[in-house]
């Protein structure tokens, strides 16, 4: 491999990914046990070697490998003759292993005020009216100041939306009591699900994704998947999620002559399952325009029929392993697929596509002047690094040498949300107990004053007239009936609202 290519495997052509191009992103697509994982490992050593970070998603465990040094063998050696790989030898790969729930690699978070409504409302799986409230209690917190950095913070300001909603309707719009529960459900089942541990601080600074060794390597950050595929959704969130902060935080770069960073999206279709047309739009959006900040976007998928038309088209670097035709949608996807190279007279790419054997792929790359090369049948290479997982020691080795050993590991619980409503609800409970006792003490008055005059009235015979003293006392309790309701009102929410 040269500096300006990565060596991807052999055929009548020896097939390569030029650097200068790899930022115009690319599809891994094939389908189960052809080898797709094995590609994606070797095009993450391939960057990693070249100096660019790469950031993946291990969704078998198997990607854990890249932190320890292959082993040889002699199938391995007539693999390494058939496509004239020279040179090679066993290498680990700079690794930093991550997980949202924090078991097997430091723990990554974000704020809910960074995952923001749109993104929330997704994983939540919300309606269109749902997501409106959502949207207004983001509203209140910028305009009240209130931090949202976890759950509970969204929580007690999705109460505090509810319980204010008459006051709130005239500036926000109306808020149903019943959406703001359906919301609440939903957080109450993503906590059980373990996304409570995905929002909070400390919150991932991206450029810990964009470390180099001292040798000028770039690490390979690993997210553990395994346990997030259990909860599909949080999974595509999240990487959603990650993709939209390299866009929007990362500057303007041009067409680089290598990647700044390189992020490969396994089970790729989970993005755009069920997603409504206006975050398609989206993704289509910020893939198309985060090539321009040097980040090159990589999906892995069993078809090419897994992405929108909008993406797909994005795509300039494409790795075709085999599929299967067993049904019409089958046939359909193995055509679309040999549809999206670029033809060569000398190939058959429709019955190629069923016909390739594990570990083989059609190639094609973009080249001089972004052009697509002519699709090519290639053997994969080899990787340097372990095909399978690392052990529990090795990972946990691994972990304590990594370069962000102590900066996620603890969290923090500042002041926020949580903690201004619950001081406020708190004062506003004192002001009623205070508002109570008064009006107590009113009445105690009251009946001191009426049972004075009973006993005034008793040593007198016959009726006679009220005096003033009785007229006042009947007075002061009618007027205290009328007003005790609005009083205990006005004090309630006098308090709340305190500090607008």
């Amino acid at each position: 491999m040269s500096d300006t290519e990565i060596f991807i495997g052999g055929g009548d052509v020896p097939q390569t990914l030029a650097l200068k191009y790899a930022n115009r992103h690319g599809l891994v697509a094939g389908a189960t046990g052809t080898g797709k994982t094995v590609t994606l490992q070797i095009l993450a050593e391939g960057f990693s070697n070249a100096g660019v970070p790469v950031f993946l998603a291990d969704v078998k465990g198997d990607l854990s490998g890249l932190s320890q040094p292959g082993k040889t063998s002699p199938k391995l050696f007539e693999r390494i003759d058939q496509i004239g790989l020279e040179g090679f030898s066993p290498a680990s790969a700079p690794t930093v292993f991550w997980d949202l729930f924090g078991k097997k690699g430091h723990p990554i978070r974000t704020t809910v005020s960074e995952m923001g409504p749109l993104l929330l409302a997704r994983l939540l799986g919300l309606n269109e009216t749902q997501e409106g409230v959502l949207n207004i209690a983001f509203q209140v917190a910028d305009d009240e100041g209130l931090l949202l950095l976890d759950l509970k913070d969204l929580k007690a300001l999705l109460q505090f939306v509810s319980d204010n909603g008459k006051e709130l309707m005239a500036e926000y719009g109306n808020v149903s009591p019943r959406s703001v529960g359906a919301i609440q459900r939903r957080l109450l089942s993503l906590h059980q699900q373990g996304g409570n541990n995905f929002f909070g601080e400390p919150a991932l600074d991206l450029r810990d994704f964009m470390r180099t060794t001292q040798e000028g390597q770039g690490y390979i950050n690993v997210l553990a998947a395994d346990k997030l595929m259990l909860t599909p959704q949080l999974y595509a969130t999240f990487l959603l999620w990650l993709l939209a902060e390299l866009f929007e935080e990362l500057p303007e770069v041009g067409d680089p002559d290598k990647p700044k960073l390189v992020f490969f999206f396994d089970e790729a279709h989970l993005l755009f399952d069920n997603a409504p047309r206006a975050l398609v739009q989206k993704i289509e959006q910020v893939v198309r325009l985060i090539r321009s900040k040097g980040v090159g976007v990589y999906f892995v998928t069993q078809s090419p029929l897994d992405l929108p038309d909008e993406v797909l088209g994005q795509l300039g670097n494409r790795i075709q392993h085999a599929l299967r035709a067993f049904t019409p949608r089958d046939r359909k996807a193995v055509k679309a697929a040999a549809e999206t190279f670029r033809s060569n007279p000398k190939l058959d790419v429709v019955t190629a596509i069923t016909e390739l054997e594990v570990g083989e792929a059609l190639v094609s790359t973009l080249q001089d002047r972004g052009v697509p090369s002519v699709v090519e049948r290639a053997l994969i290479r080899p990787p340097y690094s372990r095909m399978g997982p690392a052990s529990r020691p090795e990972r946990q080795a691994v972990i304590a040498d990594s370069p962000v050993l102590g900066l996620y590991d603890e969290t923090k619980d500042r002041v926020s949300a949580y903690e201004v409503l619950t001081k406020r609800a708190d004062k506003a409970a004192e002001a009623l107990h205070e508002e109570e006792e008064r009006v107590r003490k009113e009445k105690e008055k009251a009946t001191a004053v009426r049972a004075r005059s009973r006993r005034y009235s008793g040593r007198r015979r016959g009726r006679r007239r009220q005096s003033a003293t009785e007229t006042m006392a009947k007075s002061v309790l009618r007027s205290a009936g009328r007003t005790i309701g609005r009083e205990l009102v006005r004090g309630l929410l006098g308090s709340l609202f305190k500090g607008r």
